[in-house]
């Protein structure tokens, strides 16, 4: 934050230093308190050794870079800890807002609304998340970075994050750890549980709904796929 007001920076320039200056706390943190952990961050090298690690953290130092750059609140710091594969521990900080949310401490869900609200990205809203938004009846609501998205669903300004514009595990696993540990539905969009620390880190799909709605939104991405 000190960085984003500093007025150093702007743009696209911003959103590069905020990366490397997050990365380079974080990095030194787990390295201080976790030594013994592998690491696998957007901004550092990949090392392969982390693929017979049983806990690795996943990190995202600055989610939303662009929204960052633009001096707004929708972007996020993503970082968790994932066991054998799964998302078992994550914190989302959302810094511009401020608020921190993490698994240690659920917080309850909000009343579900009258008229179901869908997140989608600001600047490229997913075709599919559209069409299902239409046969939902829902709201679309643009929003950034993927951590601001999947934390509005538990915060209760939104009920539905359904994304198919292809991700890295970075960009979800601190927001399924969070999602999960409140109650909330997260998987693939086709229904399959999201798996971590895999050699190839694209993860190309991800839904987080409140988790009386999964079964009808799965059901409608189904029906919208191309035959």
């Amino acid at each position: 934050m000190t960085l984003q007001r500093s007025g150093l920076f702007e743009g696209k320039a911003l959103g590069k230093a905020g990366d490397r200056t997050a990365n380079a706390f974080i990095m030194e943190a787990l390295r201080h308190n976790r030594p013994d952990d592998a690491v696998l961050s957007e901004e550092e090298k990949d090392d392969a050794s982390r693929l017979s690690a049983s806990r690795v953290w996943i990190v995202d130092p600055l989610d939303g870079t662009r929204e960052y750059g633009e001096a707004r609140s929708d972007w996020a710091v993503h970082i968790a800890l994932a066991i054998d594969g799964v998302p078992a521990i994550g914190a989302v900080a959302l810094p511009g807002v401020p608020l921190t949310l993490c698994s240690a401490q659920p917080q309850p869900l909000p009343a579900a609304p009258a008229r179901l609200r869908m997140l989608v990205s600001r600047t490229r809203p997913a075709k599919e998340a559209i069409a299902v938004a239409e046969a939902l009846g829902a709201e679309l609501v643009p929003m950034g970075s993927a951590g601001a998205k999947a934390m509005a669903v538990l915060r209760g300004d939104a009920d539905i994050y359904l994304h198919t514009g292809g991700q890295y595990e970075w960009d979800n696993c601190a927001p399924a750890a969070v999602a999960l540990a409140a109650g909330l539905h997260a998987s693939r969009v086709d229904g399959s549980p999201l798996v971590y620390n895999q050699a190839d880190t694209y993860l190309p799909d991800l839904l987080i709904c409140r988790p009386e709605l999964a079964d009808r939104v799965l059901q409608q991405v189904a029906a919208s796929a191309p035959a």
